[in-house]
């Protein structure tokens, strides 16, 4: 409950701070993507990495869509929604720019040694063989364990439902087979 409500108030102080930006930093989108890096991290690598993803370095129109979609409804969070609802329109394309221009951040992640899992195969056309991304899908490689299954069963559950294709895919398989999919990718 308290971390619910924290998430509620930090999301309005960011969304306050966001709008409240003097006119001079209005057009400036360094300095409205500064605000991401409360949760998202000023050097790439996100506050809680199990419940927040990198985007330094993600892909641009995938940047775009999502912020599109708490912009407009079609994707909903505490935190997020408010957030993107309180920039303009023409703002979102220079804030995914932003980001996608960036590094994706050094991890020490343990160098994956075992085979691709049974089902990662129906992944790779659209996240490309490297799972490094490409237009319209995101990287994966190297998110968090806890945010890949976090959202691999929100797809499956319908919780999720701004990707027409996703949810078939990820109903299609057994949760043994999302754990083990989530754990290979997040060791890439």
């Amino acid at each position: 409950m308290f971390a619910r409500s924290f998430s509620t108030i930090f999301g309005a102080a960011v969304s306050f701070a966001l709008a409240v930006l003097p006119a001079h930093a209005a057009d400036d989108i360094e300095a409205k993507a500064q605000a991401c890096a409360a949760c998202h991290g000023a050097n790439g690598v996100p506050t809680d990495p199990k419940t927040i993803p990198i985007i330094w370095g993600q892909q641009q129109s995938y940047l775009v869509k999502q912020l599109h979609d708490y912009r407009s409804g079609d994707r909903d969070d505490p935190i997020m929604s408010p957030i993107a609802k309180q920039l303009a329109q023409e703002d979102l394309r220079k804030i995914a720019a932003y980001f996608a221009a960036k590094s994706w951040p050094v991890q020490s992640a343990a160098v994956v040694t075992a085979p691709p899992p049974t089902g990662i195969t129906q992944c790779q056309p659209c996240h490309q063989p490297n799972f490094a991304g490409g237009p319209p899908a995101p990287r994966l490689a190297g998110l968090s364990y806890e945010y890949l299954l976090a959202s691999m069963r929100s797809f499956a559950a319908d919780a999720r439902a701004n990707n027409e294709d996703m949810p078939k895919f990820m109903r299609a398989l057994a949760d043994g087979e999302l754990e083990a999919m989530a754990r290979y990718l997040s060791g890439l």
